[in-house]
């Protein structure tokens, strides 16, 4: 049986190994242990399973494997794996193999006309981009663009799906370098052969900067955004607002168009002395927020008070809550480290884990929402990397970018959609997590 170059000339010592998974039972081997070369990594171990896979099944297509002795991924030969955690290489030794986290299908690029500056892949129909020709666009996926919201006068730098699953009607929300939000109303289930052009129903006026984050309260009702004016302030997203301005007419070519809102802001939260760089909404009570001023806070909602502080020590770019319990505090910021905190413990100003694979700023990490362990991050080295927080490597680094990657979301659980200053969205599919 072929074990992987490795091992093949039989130089090294043998260990006595047992292969187990959760994986579907076409994936699963024989329970029984057998003698392994012990310098194989896990790309000979990956071999040796599929081999294993292949004698019970001779269809079996080989598949990338990763694997976990006592609960850590293995990111070095078995033997130097047992030196370093201190375990008896004469018992017979468990390895548990998964399908590795990294993506099987590249889809061709969608090209825009400017940086692609955000993405979010919140609804499993569609996938909204803001782009710095001051334009969002709605993709049913790569190359399928069926939506082109037109209206602000700057970069668009962050977008939000306000009711991701919404039947008739789907909610936008986007921020702009033109110091405005604007919401939008589209309908996912007409059928569109080219993309249509979409004004929006509502403009956010308030802030004195531009715009840099705009985050969606988890019932919809409201949005939150982070600007450089050093503010985060808190708007009502339905179209007859009591905050709500008189709405505007205006006449293009001699026909008057649809009346536009402008909404206010319900609340202002002040606290931040540098640029508001990333908020989020994670539950209906709580906003966070990362700023240049090196600290990330935690929001009252109703009372807007700060209830919490971390320092950094470097300027924050981007930010995401979720992990455990949703509890895990992830931030990048102008060095190649993705951070992540947990606040529950004392001490939280220290990271619970620093990643630091990258070599240029994170601009964007967000965790998977179905998954405690997994991540992505994105940075200015042009490379999103995928993360599990059982190993300090990455499990994917994807290269799909030829400057740098802006922007980065997961989509539809096993996707990666990304957006870059080479003008590109980029989906990265069929990732098993």
């Amino acid at each position: 049986m072929d074990m992987g170059e490795e091992g093949a000339e039989g130089i090294s010592k043998r260990i006595q190994a047992r292969f187990v998974t959760k994986l579907e039972a076409e994936f699963q081997v024989s329970a029984a242990a057998i003698a392994i070369p012990s310098d194989l990594t896990r790309f000979g171990l990956s071999s040796l399973v599929n081999a294993l896979l292949q004698s019970k099944d001779p269809d079996h297509k080989p598949e990338p494997f990763d694997f976990l002795i006592n609960g850590e991924f293995v990111r070095m030969s078995l033997e130097q794996f047992l030196l370093a955690k201190g375990i008896s290489a004469e018992r017979i030794l468990e390895i548990e193999y998964t399908r590795a986290v990294a993506p099987r299908k590249e889809e061709d690029p969608s090209m825009h006309d400017d940086w692609v500056s955000a993405v979010d892949g919140s609804s499993s129909r569609f996938l909204l981009t803001g782009c710095y020709d001051g334009l969002g666009r709605v993709w049913k996926g790569a190359g399928l663009c069926t939506h082109t919201l037109e209206g602000h006068s700057d970069a668009v730098t962050s977008v939000g799906i306000v009711n991701p699953e919404g039947v008739d009607a789907v909610t936008l929300a986007t921020a702009s370098k033109d110091r405005t939000l604007r919401l939008w109303k589209i309908n996912t289930e007409e059928d569109i052969n080219r993309s249509m052009k979409i004004r929006a129903f509502k403009i956010l006026r308030g802030h004195k900067a531009s715009v840099q984050s705009v985050a969606v309260q988890t019932s919809g009702e409201m949005v939150c955004s982070g600007s450089w004016d050093c503010t985060i302030n808190l708007w009502e997203t339905n179209d007859n607002g009591e905050d709500d301005l008189v709405s505007k007419k205006r006449k293009v070519r001699g026909q008057v168009e649809e009346s536009q809102l402008e909404g206010e802001a319900v609340t202002t939260l002040v606290g931040h002395t540098q640029s508001v760089s990333s908020v989020v909404w994670p539950q209906r009570e709580s906003i966070y927020s990362a700023s240049w001023d090196h600290s990330i806070r935690k929001w009252d909602v109703e009372t807007g008070k700060n209830l919490s502080d971390i320092f950094c020590g470097k300027v924050l770019n981007c930010l995401d809550i979720g992990g455990e319990g949703s509890t895990l505090i992830s931030a990048g910021a102008s060095d190649p480290i993705l951070r992540i905190w947990d606040p529950r413990k004392p001490g939280t100003s220290a990271p619970v884990f620093q990643f630091a694979s990258h070599t240029s700023w994170i601009s964007a990490c967000k965790w998977h929402d179905s998954s405690r362990f997994h991540l992505l991050s994105a940075s200015y080295d042009g490379k999103v990397m995928l993360w599990d927080l059982r190993t300090a490597w990455p499990l994917s680094v994807i290269e799909s970018h030829t400057d740098k990657v802006l922007c980065a979301d997961w989509w539809k659980s096993n996707s990666v959609i990304s957006g870059g200053a080479d003008s590109k969205l980029c989906i990265s599919s069929e990732i098993p997590v």
